[in-house]
């Protein structure tokens, strides 16, 4: 059973940071693609950036590009955000997917984890 879990959210003031991790498991974690989605309240799921698994580059929305990194530890089935300079706006929950072997098919990944909350606020 493929299973994925995030966590490290939590409550931050503009300009701070924050590192989200989605560990993985019930599948060859290295061959796959690991995306990270967001939702904002009343707002759809925004993707926000992809790792793939079998040559490790990476993809951002450009909402976030120069202030979040995506990156994997295959050994420890595990994919991290970091997210720095972080905005009111980046404030939503944050999932992980994953269910296919290239980031440009990411919003067809069938596998979801239990998101985690950021909330951006002064």
């Amino acid at each position: 059973e493929v299973q994925l879990q995030a966590s490290g959210g939590g409550l931050v003031q503009p300009g701070g940071s924050l590192r989200l991790s989605c560990v993985a498991s019930g599948f060859t974690f290295d061959a796959y693609a690991v995306a990270w989605f967001r939702q904002a309240p009343g707002k759809g799921r925004e993707r926000v950036s992809c790792v793939s698994g079998s040559d490790g580059s990476t993809s951002y929305a450009d909402s976030v590009k120069g202030r979040f990194s995506v990156s994997r530890d295959n050994a420890k089935n595990t994919v991290y955000l970091q997210m720095d300079s972080l905005k009111s706006e980046d404030t939503a929950v944050y999932y992980c997917r994953t269910g296919g072997l290239v980031c440009s098919i990411a919003d067809l990944f069938p596998y979801w984890g239990r998101g985690t909350q950021v909330t951006v606020s002064s």
